[in-house]
């Protein structure tokens, strides 16, 4: 659609094969990716050498970018491995390198200086000096941390119009600045700047009747744990959703929404690309004015739903604005990803765990399970058949018994 033009580019995370299908499938304009090693996502399958030749082929195909990750923070011994890194991505044709190390910046500068350079939120940019250093420095787009607030990122994109910024709207958020945390290393000898982080803010513990407390504010508890509960993750941090906001990031000529969540299923990728995607293109519509502005469209309370099947945390809005706002899931909802739901109409059931979304698109008469893209699921084990119906508003899908050209299914 002509009004995508317009709007931020939505930069998915594609922590492997599956996760990049999802991503191009559900709206993706950009994805970011990275190798094994030296990217801060060791955990995820990863591309590389040939792998990401074809995945970056695959994804401009589709056009869709491709951006990769090299924003660790190695050590003297690690760098060699990270310039045999930067003198193949020239013949990979990657769209651009993430990064946040000033030592690998200029490695790359030296080794790969026809990729353009993107500042990684490990570099936690703040203000607007950083921001000159780094435009000085050839960098041509930056992540602004997660811990600047709505005005903040305003006054930083007014003051640098030529800048390219980019923002995270949505996923976990480290307990530490910027994900400049100690406490894996600490406590599993895997350290988190290497790309080995353990999270052991999201383990769960259990405090022997313990209750603690601010001195200022006296009274109110900060943290508890009562004698007798169940571990409970009092570490972890909400999870980042600014699904409300991204019209008025939009407005503010952010460059880029970004996604978190390169360790995350395919499935989860298709949700959440799915939902951003959906917001984008409906504040694209109104803003412009046209024709399409009579289409049907679908509540931010809808979208917000969809989010809640997905979550693992609660979800609100950061340090985005001066007082946090905590999304509130509907009454009664019980949290399911889509890929684990059953559906009641017709028989159908939807597709469990273990799935591999692929690229064809079918439309049906449906089930009743919501979605906004269209696209075809292949389970791994069963080799059943799913479909999501292109219809107008809602999409809706069901699973058929075979495989290949199911009748009823046009």
């Amino acid at each position: 659609m002509k009004e995508r033009e317009r709007l931020p580019e939505l930069l998915v995370p594609a922590g492997g094969r599956e996760q990049l299908e999802s991503a191009i499938l559900y709206g993706a304009d950009a994805v970011y990716m990275g190798g094994p090693e030296l990217s801060l996502r060791t955990a995820c399958e990863g591309f590389s050498g040939e792998e990401l030749g074809l995945a970056v082929a695959d994804a401009h195909t589709a056009g869709v970018r491709v951006y990769y990750c090299l924003n660790a923070m190695p050590y003297d011994a690690q760098l060699p491995a990270v310039e045999a890194v930067l003198e193949r991505l020239p013949g990979m044709g990657v769209d651009g390198l993430i990064a946040a190390d000033p030592g690998v910046i200029w490695l790359a500068k030296k080794h790969c200086p026809s990729v353009p350079l993107h500042l990684s939120t490990q570099a936690h940019s703040v203000n607007g000096a950083a921001v000159a250093f780094w435009r000085e420095a050839g960098v041509e787009r930056i992540n602004l941390a997660r811990e600047l607030g709505f005005k903040q990122i305003r006054a930083l994109a007014e003051a640098f119009p030529g800048v390219d910024f980019e923002v995270f709207v949505h996923g976990a958020m480290c307990l530490a600045l910027s994900g400049h945390c100690l406490l894996s290393a600490w406590v599993n000898n895997r350290p988190a700047n290497q790309g080995r982080c353990t999270q052991p803010c999201r383990f769960e513990y259990r405090g022997l009747s313990l209750l603690v407390e601010e001195q200022k504010r006296s009274g109110e508890a900060l943290w508890e744990i009562r004698e007798g509960e169940a571990f409970s993750g009092f570490w972890a941090p909400q999870d980042l959703c600014l699904l409300r906001y991204v019209g008025c990031l939009a407005d503010l000529g952010v460059r880029a929404l970004k996604l978190e969540g390169r360790t995350k299923s395919g499935g989860y990728v298709a949700q959440i690309a799915d939902v951003y995607r959906t917001a984008l293109d409906r504040h694209a519509r109104r803003e412009a004015g046209g024709p399409d502005c009579g289409k049907v469209e679908i509540s931010t309370a809808a979208l917000l739903e969809e989010l809640f099947h997905t979550a693992s945390r609660p979800l609100s809005t950061g340090f985005f604005l001066p007082r946090r706002r905590v999304e509130a899931p509907p009454a009664g909802l019980l949290p399911r990803p889509v890929v684990a739901r059953r559906a009641t109409a017709g028989g159908c059931r939807c597709v469990p765990r273990g799935h591999r979304i692929v690229k064809r698109p079918f439309s049906c008469r449906g089930c009743g399970v919501r979605h906004f893209s269209p696209a075809r699921i292949s389970l791994k084990t069963t080799g059943e058949s799913a479909w999501i119906s292109c219809t107008p508003a809602w999409r809706a899908c069901c699973i058929a018994k075979s495989t290949a050209s199911e009748r009823g299914c046009t």
